[in-house]
């Protein structure tokens, strides 16, 4: 009966694999920061932006996925065939540019949060550089291991507790109703005087985060892997409507929290230990604890995709075997991962590296809708499963939003750059 029962949680969790791996990657701490600075500071006002974000994300998801059900191609390897190589060189650069900022902003966050909160336990709390070194060390030890069933349960694990902890913490600091359905209603919030179009940097940063290009890049290669065919489409959807879902919920929970508590005293957030500092005193320390454990787990679940997402490019566009035991990609790991030492041993602020960095990924989002725009039209790759006339129609929607908030998230780097 055991037996039973474990053939078909193993069954069942390996069909929902590539949705969790997309969750654990998409929902980091930069989705933390993004998701509680935008409650701490404008309450849920921008909840629309969160489900247009998900929409959005689930479409593009669907479209790549179904891109590689009917070809059998990545999407770097379409893009390097069918576009351009130069077109497959600059996601590898660009990807990596962005996973590299949220290495060093996730890990400074990490330790600030851990180093916040262990000064409940010791006087002056455990120095910042020390849990960055035991996260990171415990990450590169997985990677290392290189069982890639081994990566995927301990993802799914780390998965599972963060979703539970800010699902729980939700109900413990949710705000009035009223103000959850009145986030649904598009609206650009007030920036306070002084500091620009701040709500602008904001949204850029939200869709940033939720709409990542690297999302629908890597799904391809994990459709690839599964050996799901045309056949799959209906597992193929369902597993990107799990993972789109959850990450809905996962973030309207951090906004609500935030809303319910930091928005509603008049209070901001510019540092992530602010997250541990002001919450405690407003929802006491069980919450808070739930909190922190939630931001953890989301910065490691996180972790290991960005660490991974050089050498998974390179494998990918030069379509070789992913053997992530080469000495090569483990040097390129460990250079990526020791980025994390940044924040706490210089200093800089994590939450300011984050949002930037995440502003810095709706910048890449135009080029990506146009590509699968271009693809998807092409009879000669995809046949009968070209694009409908409302798929493109919606696709050029998508297009446009991204060119949009794309110059929202040039203009707030700017502004907030020259102060």
């Amino acid at each position: 009966m055991k037996q039973t029962f474990r053939q078909k949680f193993s069954k069942t969790l390996a069909l929902i694999l590539p949705g969790i791996f997309l969750l654990g990657f998409n929902i980091g701490t930069g989705s933390v920061t993004a998701m509680a600075k935008a409650g701490a500071e404008y309450g849920m006002s921008m909840l629309w932006t969160i489900i247009a974000s998900c929409f959005t994300t689930y479409f593009l998801i669907n479209l790549y996925g179904k891109y590689t059900l009917v070809t059998g191609e990545t999407a770097l390897q379409a893009f390097r065939k069918h576009i351009h190589p130069a077109m497959g060189i600059f996601f590898i650069v660009a990807l990596t540019a962005g996973v590299s900022g949220s290495v060093i902003g996730v890990m400074g966050i990490i330790a600030d949060i851990c180093h916040e909160w262990s000064k409940t336990v010791i006087t002056g709390g455990i120095s910042p550089v020390l849990f960055a070194g035991f996260f990171i060390s415990m990450v590169y030890f997985i990677f290392w291991n290189g069982k890639t069933k081994f990566f995927e349960r301990a993802l799914a694990v780390i998965v599972a507790i963060m979703a539970a902890s800010f699902i729980l913490n939700f109900f413990i600091m949710m705000p009035p109703p009223i103000d959850i359905l009145k986030g649904m209603i598009p609206s650009i919030p007030y920036s306070p005087e002084g500091q620009g179009n701040g709500s602008l940097i904001v949204i850029a940063s939200l869709v940033g985060t939720t709409v990542f290009s690297g999302l629908f890049i890597i799904r391809t290669t994990l459709v690839k892997e599964a050996g799901w065919t045309i056949n799959d489409m209906k597992k193929q959807r369902n597993d990107a409507i799990f993972s789109v879902s959850l990450m809905f919920v996962i973030s309207a929970a951090i906004m609500a929290a935030a809303a319910g508590t930091l928005y509603a005293e008049g209070l901001g957030l510019s540092d992530a230990s602010q997250m541990i500092s002001m919450l405690e005193p407003l929802a006491g320390k069980l919450a808070t604890s739930i909190f922190a454990i939630g931001i953890v787990s989301a910065g490691v679940s996180s972790q290991f995709p960005n660490v991974l997402m050089l050498p998974w490019l390179l494998c990918d566009y030069n379509q070789s075997e992913r053997k992530m035991t080469l000495p090569k990609y483990r040097v390129m790991v460990l250079l990526i991962s020791l980025l994390g030492f940044i924040v706490p041993v210089f200093g800089a602020k994590p939450v300011f590296v984050m949002i930037v960095s995440q502003a810095f990924n709706s910048i890449i989002l135009p080029i990506t809708v146009a590509c699968i725009l271009y693809l998807g039209n092409r009879k000669d790759l995809v046949g009968t499963q070209k694009n409908t006339l409302a798929v493109n129609l919606f696709l050029i929607a998508v297009l446009l939003f991204s060119i949009v908030t794309s110059i929202m998230g040039i203009n707030g780097v700017i502004q907030i750059i020259t102060g």
